[in-house]
């Protein structure tokens, strides 16, 4: 498999790197966090609407750029070296890839252009295990008929940065254990989303509640799409973020034992931070390796079947691996590693509540084995 990047593929990470130095600094990151939403509205016009970089997974007869998974997790991989606080994530690598599996051509030509413009925040919701379904039941929404349109009634528990989106997709049930998927704009009455606060300051949720919404089904109803693909790039723009905050903690690492000075002479030197340095640079280096190369199966039609399996196992690397630098930059940091003005901290909580999202590591090669044993 060849993986090495084209001249376009590089200018795009190396714009992106430019561009999230400026304005995702960690200072800036911790100004976002305090602000509503957790982003700044400024760099979120800023990346969405000047750079187009909502248009990148969008194709061009909507508007977008029509590029490719390698181009998107270039983009996720240095947003999660950057800490970005943006509702970048439940906009491109949740509602997108939904609108493009499941949606009908009327729905996306009303949704994707003014996502791909930077115009429309949108949300979905995630899987909470290794299915590659959303279901309807754990969301407790149901839909009704009233005349020519659509009502929603019920709630959402946890919806990625939900108070702020001005768009949800969700499904619902209509009856006879069928569920169908919907679009609900925010700004209507009927609708109350509740901001929660996490253990991870960098991203936002918000319980949703629902009564009688209008809404606007998106799938066809005689058309039976499956929200496995859209899943699957969901799980591959989690694990390209992850590696980005693997590659984070290693850097951090190793400047600071580079300046950290003991008994007259740099830690670096020693030989067990190397080690332990050394040992981080591996893992990261195997996991971007495996994001790539998962990335590569998506740009590939005869591949497209091993998306979904390939997607949860590179999550699942992801997960440990990203958690696991994050706990050894804390380490080699000593004690100003838990304080608030190192970064180290912000690292080690996203890893860990980013570790239950679609599915916890065991659950997800579960899933693997339970496909080998068939």
């Amino acid at each position: 498999m060849e993986l090495k990047l084209s001249d376009d593929q590089r200018m795009i990470r190396e714009s992106a790197d430019s561009v999230l130095a400026d304005v995702a600094s960690s200072a800036q990151t911790r100004l976002a966090m305090t602000a509503p939403g957790a982003y700044d509205a400024a760099v979120w016009q800023r990346l969405a609407s000047e750079l187009g970089w909502c248009a990148i997974p969008i194709p061009e007869k909507f508007g977008g750029l029509g590029l490719g998974a390698i181009e998107q997790v270039q983009l996720f991989e240095a947003m999660g070296r950057h800490l970005l606080c943006a509702p970048y994530f439940a906009t491109v690598a949740l509602a997108v890839p939904l609108l493009l599996s499941l949606a009908s051509n009327a729905a996306q030509q009303k949704w994707l252009p003014p996502i791909a413009e930077g115009r429309l925040r949108a949300t979905a919701p995630m899987v909470a295990d290794s299915s590659d379904e959303v279901s309807s039941t754990s969301l407790k929404l149901r839909a009704n008929r009233h005349g020519n349109e659509w009502r929603l009634d019920g709630s959402v528990a946890r919806l990625i940065d939900g108070a702020s989106a001005q768009l949800l997709l969700l499904p619902a049930s209509i009856g006879d254990n069928i569920t169908a998927w919907f679009a609900v704009e925010t700004a209507q009455s009927g609708l109350r989303a509740v901001e929660r606060e996490a253990w991870d300051l960098t991203r936002r949720f918000a319980e949703i509640e629902l009564d009688q919404v209008v809404a606007h089904r998106i799938d066809e109803p005689s058309d039976k799409t499956s929200a496995s693909p859209a899943i699957a790039m969901a799980r591959l723009c989690l694990a390209a973020e992850q590696l980005g905050g693997a590659q984070a903690c290693l850097d951090m690492s190793v400047a600071y034992t580079a300046t950290r000075k003991q008994f007259g002479r740099s830690i670096a030197g020693f030989q067990a931070i190397k080690h332990r340095c050394a040992q981080m640079m591996v893992e990261v280096e195997a996991l971007r390796s495996t994001v790539y190369g998962t990335a590569a199966l998506f740009s590939n039609s005869q591949t497209e079947q091993d998306c979904p399996t390939e997607a949860a196992l590179t999550l699942a690397l992801a997960k440990e691996t990203y958690f696991q630098c994050a706990q050894e930059a804390i380490q080699l940091h000593g004690g100003v590693g838990f304080t608030w003005e190192y970064d180290p901290q912000l690292h080690l909580k996203r890893a860990q509540a980013g570790s239950h999202w679609m599915g916890t590591a065991s659950v997800l090669r579960a899933r693997l084995a339970d496909e080998l044993m068939v």
